[in-house]
């Protein structure tokens, strides 16, 4: 498959003329998240799932990685997940969706959706753990994946308060399908960006916190990031110098790719960075400027 235009960053207004020939179904990627989450809220259902029902998605999701679509979408369908082929008209990319039969379901098991770039090497992750909970990270997401060849958006498929207790903050569990999809990357070797978003009071005159998580792994790549927001003129609490407010050291997709000795970057963003059109075009430049990095080299650490 052969894109015919290159990415334009941004949101949902833009649009390209995409060659639909290859038979790939046209969507706007934004619209499309944004019409998918839009059904997350506390109050929406989301079941745990079972230790063969995470390892058998993310084996498929690491096939269709690998180039093995046929096996990768007879494994996913027997776990109700379904793959198709989308072109994004403001991009002019292909993306393989992976998703979640129940999502339309009346009690949708909220196991979450992959996107992964068919045009370029899959070689990095952006993850959003709390979409919707952590607004416009989602869309931030589509962004950065837009703008940055070979990358894979992993999105939680329910709001972060829709489970039991705390079950459904995928970003503190490991028995979720959002996480054994994001190890099953670390296993391909990427390394990940997960977007997060505080309360203004969270942490007052700062608009964003950037750590590596869990690990030293991949500090300078969270230098470089932080020197790229400051210069779009963000405000950034450098976990690595000084304390900062939810730095993510208890992330689980963190430690999995600490342990692998993986670069992982855990960003949180004030209100006024994801929810200003402006202010979320400039983020987005900056974290690309990471992702390219992962696109065409291997990750510092």
């Amino acid at each position: 498959m052969t894109a015919v235009v290159h990415a334009t960053r941004g949101g949902a207004t833009e649009s390209a003329d995409p060659d639909p020939s290859d038979g790939a179904r046209q969507e706007n990627l934004a619209q499309e998240v944004a019409d998918y989450t839009s059904r997350f809220g506390p109050d929406r259902g989301y079941q745990r799932p079972g230790r063969t029902d995470r390892t058998a998605i993310a084996h498929g999701v690491g096939l269709l990685i690998d180039g093995h679509r046929a096996p990768a979408e007879r494994i996913l369908s027997q776990r109700d997940f379904t793959v198709r082929t989308i072109l994004d008209r403001v991009s002019g990319h292909h993306y393989a969706e992976v998703a979640d039969r129940t999502d339309e379901a009346v009690t949708p098991r909220g196991w979450g959706r992959v996107y992964i770039d068919l045009d370029h090497t899959p070689r990095f992750s952006i993850q959003i753990p709390h979409p919707v909970f952590d607004e416009s990270t989602e869309q931030l997401g589509v962004r950065v994946l837009r703008d940055s060849p070979g990358g894979i958006l992993v999105i939680a498929g329910a709001h972060r308060k829709a489970g039991v207790g705390n079950s459904a903050d995928v970003a503190h569990h490991r028995n979720t399908v959002f996480y054994a999809i994001c190890a099953e990357l670390v296993r391909h070797g990427m390394p990940g960006l997960q977007l997060h978003g505080f309360a203004a009071s969270t942490a007052p005159g700062y608009d964003a916190v950037a750590s590596t998580g869990a690990g030293p792994a991949g500090r300078s790549d969270a230098r470089r990031l932080a020197g790229a927001l400051g210069t779009h003129g963000f405000h950034v609490c450098r976990a690595w110098v000084r304390t900062c407010p939810v730095e993510g050291s208890t992330n689980m997709e963190g430690r999995a790719a600490n342990a692998a000795d993986l670069p992982f970057l855990h960003v949180e963003l004030a209100p006024d960075v994801r929810l200003n059109e402006s202010a979320a075009e400039r983020a987005a430049t900056a974290l690309s400027e990471i992702t390219h990095r992962w696109a065409i080299a291997p990750a510092a650490n």
